[in-house]
């Protein structure tokens, strides 16, 4: 199999090919298959590579394309698909590290990573320590004899501030630990972290893989050893298992991956340098525009600059927000991102700097330069350009 990206995307993981076979399997929508006592051993704890489908929460035929295909897109060994993002990075957290144990983390991603950082993984006796990880400096500094695990997410939701994964890979292994890189918004088209030294990749497949809004799943992709134990102890004991149909509609939107990953940036590039150009607007955060702080990295680490972007205004963000609430027509105001149409939702800065982040002092200032008073997420869509930006102009005022 040939292992240019274009072809992966459609045909990665499949199997031989059989006369009478559909082109495009049916999802295997049965939880439990047929056995025999020589087979499988009751506990999860038996399960081994060759054991065969036994029940849908441990492995089923749908499942087991998409994490074939995922660990080749991403250059890894093996991946493990859960029923959510959420489940995958929970997953590999209550895997990895135990009490007593220390995790460094970004202080700026996903807000439920770090709602889950500051609220449960104390109560677990595990340490947390977070940082500005765009500075691989601190990254450093954190590092304890304990800390077992490095989390990052690049580009970071919602300002799209970036890591240098190479850069924190090797700190993290120096120091004994292991780099897990949320890359959701990268994409594997548009960055492959295990090329670049981490030990593992989240995804939240409900977002760019999917693509079309409809299916909640998460994914992580690493080596075989370590993807074998996240499935014994994490998926199967936790339960978040995603359901064969969302493994479908994700099969389904992956084979589009490339080809919408292509119109969301240019899409993103369109609207970014309007956006730069229009005197309500503060700042613009896309790492492909040449403004960004960290634009180098962005063209060393990044192949496609993917379609998230960020603004904030000159003043008056919380006012903004409902007149964008109002006035927009053909962008939605609505959360997530990655779908084919154009979002917009916004987030104010003292509310997120409260209630996720809990950032204080110099880290809070640094965002508040980033974010202003709050930041417009926009998930730019695969409409067509000029109708994005148009909506924009006339929704700004």
């Amino acid at each position: 199999m040939t292992e240019t990206l274009s072809t992966l995307l459609l045909h990665g993981g499949d199997g031989p090919r059989v006369v009478g076979q559909p082109v495009s399997p049916a999802p295997v929508l049965s939880t439990a298959f047929f056995t025999h006592p020589d087979a499988v051993g009751f506990s999860a704890e038996d399960l081994k590579a060759e054991t065969p489908h036994f029940y849908t929460r441990w492995s089923n035929p749908t499942l087991e394309l998409l994490e074939r295909r995922l660990a080749l897109l991403e250059g890894g060994e093996a991946a493990v698909v859960f029923g959510s993002g959420m489940g995958a990075i929970t997953g590999l957290f209550s895997e990895r590290l135990g009490s007593g144990d220390h995790l460094v983390l970004s202080d700026v991603c996903y807000a439920g990573v770090a709602e889950y950082a500051h609220h449960q993984l104390p109560r677990q006796g595990v340490e947390v320590s977070f940082v500005d990880a765009s500075d691989p400096g601190q990254v450093a500094a954190a590092l304890r004899p304990n800390t077992r695990l490095v989390h990052v997410e690049t580009p970071a939701n919602p300002i799209l501030r970036l890591t240098d994964i190479a850069a924190v890979a090797a700190i993290a292994h120096a120091g004994g630990a292991e780099l897990s890189v949320d890359s959701t918004i990268a994409t594997p088209v548009g960055t492959n972290p295990i090329g670049l030294g981490a030990d593992y990749v989240c995804h939240s497949l409900t977002k760019y893989l999917c693509g079309h809004g409809d299916a909640l799943g998460g994914a992580v992709i690493g080596t075989a050893e370590r993807v074998a134990a996240l499935r014994r102890q994490s998926l199967i004991h936790l339960g978040a298992a995603l359901s064969p149909f969302s493994a479908y509609l994700i099969l389904r939107g992956i084979e589009t991956l490339e080809l919408r990953m292509d119109r969301h940036e240019a899409n993103a590039r369109a609207l970014a340098e309007c956006l730069q150009a229009h005197p309500r607007v503060r700042r613009v955060n896309w790492p492909g525009l040449a403004s960004h702080p960290q634009a180098d990295l962005a063209r060393r680490q990044m192949r496609n600059f993917s379609g998230l972007l960020s603004f904030s205004v000159t003043s008056g963000g919380a006012a903004m927000a409902r007149q964008l609430a109002d006035r927009l027509t053909t962008v939605s105001t609505a959360v997530s991102l990655g779908k084919t149409k154009s979002l917009c939702f916004f987030i104010p800065t003292e509310d997120i700097l409260r209630s996720s982040f809990r950032l204080a002092g110099k880290a809070a200032d640094d965002y508040r330069d980033w974010a202003g008073d709050g930041v417009f997420r926009v998930s730019v869509g695969i409409e067509a350009a000029a109708d994005i930006i148009a909506d924009f102009e006339q929704a700004l005022g």
